[in-house]
């Protein structure tokens, strides 16, 4: 055992004993931060994972989590919560430790030594080539386990292997390994820590990845669970309530008539549908409600608002997508003369940013939190823009029409960059200057004749000057500059250390590398820099310095379109609306580059500019 990560020692944690309380605390929370980039790294196994796993279960088939000590308690513990959860059979998911039930609350000495149990005790469950069974040892070496995935592959089940060393034997022994390379534990060998916490993160994925490809949410909400105790039915009527908007009496009305089937309340209500038309729909979707409700989307639904749309009028989608957040708006009217119906909220849909799947699921989820703020069922729209962050060239605006086009948006559909909405919004005839400073960064322009050009834009790592993301990586950069003493002391090393929770400068590597936090959880330190601009010479030359970077892109794309007269800015993004310091500073900085600016708006909704476009404004 000499040889594995499990089992070496931490040089972090030598000198445990000599520790106090608040330096054990702060070392094993910076140890942990360790787990979820581990974790990270096996993605596309857990992927994969998940997908043999609801498909193994769609056809009839079990998951089986084997394990000893942790290892086996933590898969017990998995799936004995996806009953209640996901309203799924107990015999669906089961958990399979060495020593057995009496081995949950104490430990069975010798139990793990034992590879021949771990066959028998999978024999005596039935394990069939329609099962998967998941082998969790972080080690990598238990017998116990061993003994069961090589049982379970003889009887041509697909097995998986859950171990925290990258030469374990298990990873050889399996169909698939998952392997989150943790390291040395705080105290030598207690693999209940961070292996203990990677092995239940990498556990959650598995049951409830599977669970929601089976259909057992919609949107990220638990439409499959078993009302079981007065927290779930709260929870169950709490969710008719958020989908459907019905009062807490119409909610439990409804429930009782569908017999207190959530999905079947929810296509009932969402759909306009009869009990029994639901739970056959249901039945044909393979149990999505989301499937179920596509066969009715263009009829409202029973109890909610029915649209009597003038002649002439039609219904249009805006969407806003960055990379914090994305915004729907729905409205109803004509062209210049519309109402604003339905307004939805979702995280980012950079797909740059994000990738291609948590953005569309962005999106989807923004469109019908819409709808349901306007009490109407979802449908395809008339016309619909999108403004989308990352979305400029020819082959991401593809991709997005695509899905436009699979779950039926609308009848007409443009996709643009989130700038391009900007103008529409906060520019008296649709053209002029946008400036972005969120997350990310961009300067935009269109002439009154229909040119365009831009500047920036081109992501966290290549550009994003003057963005809030631009700004937290100066001021970092500033802090370990002055830690190294080839840079200006600066406030900025206190204010940081103090926001994250950190002693010394040292410390920010596994802050900002290790901790999981994304672009965006950094970008939301950025008022901390501007605060410091006014007290600190370090920080106020660093803020300088992005502000007029982001003036140079405007500066840029004026000079490509070639105009000469006051030309309309329209400003947006976080930065802008929460600081007038930083806007005074860009707006500065673009007068003396000799920028011609005309009105000057700030936009708070630019999904409205989609709405106009959409509209054909």
């Amino acid at each position: 055992m000499d040889h594995l990560q499990t089992e070496a020692r931490n040089p972090a944690s030598t000198r445990l004993d000599e520790m106090t309380a608040l330096e054990i605390v702060r070392l094993m929370n910076a140890e942990d931060a360790r787990v979820v980039p581990a974790v990270a790294s096996q993605a596309e196994p857990l992927a994969r994972a998940v997908e043999i796993i609801a498909d193994r279960l769609r056809r009839g088939g079990r998951l089986l989590y084997v394990g000893a000590g942790t290892s086996g308690r933590l898969g017990v513990l998995d799936a004995s919560e996806c009953p209640p959860t996901f309203n799924s059979p107990p015999e669906q998911v089961i958990g399979v430790i060495a020593g057995g039930p009496a081995a949950l609350t104490r430990a069975v000495e010798g139990a793990e030594d034992h590879p021949e149990q771990g066959a028998c005790d999978l024999e005596s469950l039935g394990v069939s080539s329609r099962d998967v069974v998941v082998g969790i040892a972080t080690s990598g070496r238990t017998p116990y386990v061993l003994g069961a995935v090589a049982y379970a592959r003889r009887q041509g089940a697909f097995t998986i292997g859950i171990a925290c060393n990258t030469d374990a034997e298990l990873n050889s022994q399996v169909d698939l390994p998952i392997v989150p390379v943790v390291g040395p534990e705080v105290v030598s060998g207690s693999t209940r820590l961070k292996a203990g916490t990677a092995t239940k993160l990498v556990l959650n994925i598995l049951s409830t990845g599977a669970m929601v490809l089976l259909g057992k949410t919609y949107g990220n909400l638990m439409v499959d669970l078993r009302a079981s105790n007065s927290k779930l039915r709260a929870r169950t009527n709490r969710i008719v309530r958020f989908l459907t908007g019905l009062s807490v009496e119409a909610a439990d009305a409804l429930l009782r008539r569908c017999g207190g089937e959530l999905k079947t309340a929810l296509v009932v209500q969402l759909g306009g549908v009869e009990p029994e038309e639901a739970r056959s729909r249901l039945a044909a979707a393979g149990g999505q409600v989301r499937k179920a409700l596509s066969c009715s989307v263009a009829t409202p639904a029973r109890g909610q608002t029915s649209l009597a749309l003038r002649a002439g009028e039609q219904l249009y989608l805006g969407i806003d997508g960055g990379g914090t957040h994305t915004v729907a708006l729905l409205a109803a009217g004509r062209a210049g003369q519309w109402t604003i119906l339905g307004r939805g909220t979702a995280g980012p849909s950079n797909r740059q940013a994000v990738g291609q799947e948590r953005a569309l699921a962005a999106l989807d989820e923004a469109v019908n939190a819409a709808f349901t703020t306007a009490g109407i069922t979802r449908c395809s729209v008339a016309s619909a823009c999108l403004g989308l962050a990352g979305a400029d060239r020819a082959d991401d605006q593809s991709l997005i029409r695509a899905w436009t086009e699979r779950v039926q948006l609308a009848n007409q559909v443009q996709v643009t960059n989130d700038a391009a909405i900007l103008l529409a919004a906060g520019t008296p005839h649709g053209w002029g200057l946008a400036l972005i400073a969120g997350t990310g960064s961009i300067a935009f322009g269109q002439s009154a004749d229909g040119r365009r050009a831009r500047a920036g834009g081109w992501g966290h790592l290549l550009g994003d000057e003057g963005s809030a993301y631009a700004l937290v990586l100066a001021g970092l950069q500033a802090v370990v500059r002055a830690a190294d003493a080839r840079g200006p002391a600066t406030r900025l090393t206190e204010r940081f250390l103090s926001r994250l929770g950190l002693n010394q400068p040292q410390e920010l590597i596994a802050a900002v590398y290790r901790s999981g936090r994304d672009r965006a959880d950094l970008a939301a330190l950025a008022p901390l820099v501007l605060e410091e601009a006014e007290k600190d010479e370090v920080a106020a030359t660093l803020v300088q310095q992005q502000a007029q970077e982001l003036a140079r892109a405007g500066q840029a794309v004026v000079r490509q379109l070639h105009c000469e007269a006051p030309i309309p800015l329209a400003l947006a993004g976080g930065l802008f609306l929460g600081s007038v310091a930083y806007r005074q500073r860009v707006l500065d900085a673009l007068a003396n580059l000799g920028v011609p600016l005309g009105p000057i708006t700030l936009v708070d909704e630019p999904a409205r500019g989609a709405i106009q476009l959409a509209a054909g404004w």
